[in-house]
């Protein structure tokens, strides 16, 4: 707890300040960053299905679901004081919380995700408003329809805190670590020096595979590893390739554009 706020309210609140302040930093950097698109700016205007306006909206809902069943979460979980001999756990033990609860995330993600393509009542009704962005931007991460949102990334997030067994102020680290992996893969950009491109294969390219159509039933994975891509045969591999207005496309392998 910091002057007077609970760690349970940190845990909250904290993911979605954090999704607001750096999904802003990629609307600034992309003013100025036209030769590291993936997409145009133009291509981002008149492409996309839905206007940023309604966008903005959407967010704002699916955060307060969430604000609220984080908050039902943590009140059912216990309380600061019941939790507190959780907080000193060691390094090591707060490494094995985060691969686990990054392990989980990714399963039930991706099972429920590509659930959501294959299932055309759950994808033409629920799923495609998250698909009206056809060219990503980093405020449209979580864009959903509410249903999806509870679902996927509601549940999804709550059953990492409880499987992984971390306590509510390690939470607030991996939720908000989790919100800006979340940010960046949909940001746009394919900036120089981006840890995220080097330390993860998923990434900002390969989730922009996902929202174009020659890439809509493969690279389902999201938002930290490709493992289940692999296993389960919808791994799209892609080439980086510059355009010859400036900025990079991510382009199917010939290979597997033509499965």
């Amino acid at each position: 707890m910091i002057s007077g706020i609970s760690d349970e309210m940190l845990g909250t609140f904290v993911p979605i300040v954090i999704y607001w302040v750096y999904s802003g930093i990629y609307v600034v950097l992309g003013l100025f960053s036209e030769d590291y698109r993936l997409h145009t700016k133009e291509d981002e205007d008149e492409k996309n299905l839905v206007t940023k306006g309604t966008v903005v909206k959407g967010v704002l809902l699916q955060q307060l679901v969430q604000a609220v069943v984080a908050t039902l979460l943590f009140a059912v979980t216990g309380s600061d004081s019941q939790s507190d001999s959780n907080q000193n756990a060691s390094l090591l033990a707060i490494a094995r919380q985060f691969g686990t609860a990054m392990l989980v995330m990714d399963t039930w993600q991706y099972f429920m995700h590509r659930y959501m393509h294959h299932n055309k009542v759950l994808y033409k009704h629920i799923h495609s408003q998250h698909h009206r962005l056809i060219v990503p931007y980093s405020f449209g991460a979580l864009y959903n329809h509410p249903l999806e949102g509870l679902l996927l990334d509601t549940i999804g997030g709550a059953l990492s805190f409880l499987i992984s067994g971390m306590s509510p102020r390690a939470s607030i680290f991996f939720f908000s670590f989790a919100t800006i992996k979340t940010v960046d893969d949909h940001c746009g950009l394919w900036l120089p020096g981006n840890l995220f491109h080097v330390f993860f294969k998923n990434n900002t390219a390969y989730h922009d595979v996902h929202h174009q159509l020659y890439g809509n039933k493969y690279n389902y994975s999201q938002p930290f590893f490709v493992m289940w891509d692999r296993i389960l045969g919808t791994y799209m591999p892609y080439t980086l390739e510059k355009r010859a207005d400036g900025g990079f496309e991510a382009r199917p392998c010939k290979d597997s554009k033509d499965d």
